[in-house]
């Protein structure tokens, strides 16, 4: 198997409100969109994040193993250029609706916080100023500070 991930599919309980949260708020432009069903957003060259109605979701591939209060165990990321970034995306998903916390410094040198959508699947925004944030983001300003 080659070393890769094309999709990543979240299981949401109100694809409307989902569709709502990513499409407008964010602006994000669907490649697929099948209301009821699911809707699929291009997020990288070969990447697609796929937001599937639960009840679709648990019929093909089962009911999730946990249910309930708490966060969701797993993030999603989107590593930005420069630490300004950070507070720039999180305010467009406060505008959106997130859940949004407030961004920090942290003990790496890097500079993230987090939002959540309306399924409370958390993104991290986050600027990285080490090997790998440049990696995802070739333009990362190394020498910049939070």
């Amino acid at each position: 198997m080659e070393q890769r991930l094309t999709f990543v599919t979240l299981a949401v309980r109100d694809l409307a409100r989902t569709r709502a949260f990513y499409v407008d708020g964010l602006g994000w432009e669907p490649e697929l969109d099948v209301p009821g069903e699911v809707l699929m957003v291009p997020v990288g060259e070969r990447l697609v994040l796929s937001l599937w109605d639960r009840a679709a979701f648990e019929a093909e591939v089962g009911e999730p193993a946990q249910s309930g209060p708490g966060v969701v165990p797993i993030t999603l990321a989107h590593n930005v250029a420069h630490p300004r970034d950070v507070d720039a995306v999180l305010e467009e998903a406060r505008r959106a609706g997130a859940e949004v916390g407030e961004a920090v410094a942290r003990d790496w040198g890097g500079y993230t916080g987090y939002f959540a959508d309306p399924d409370g699947f958390r993104w991290e925004v986050a600027w990285n100023p080490g090997p790998i944030g440049v990696r995802v983001v070739p333009d990362t300003d190394t020498t910049a500070r939070p």
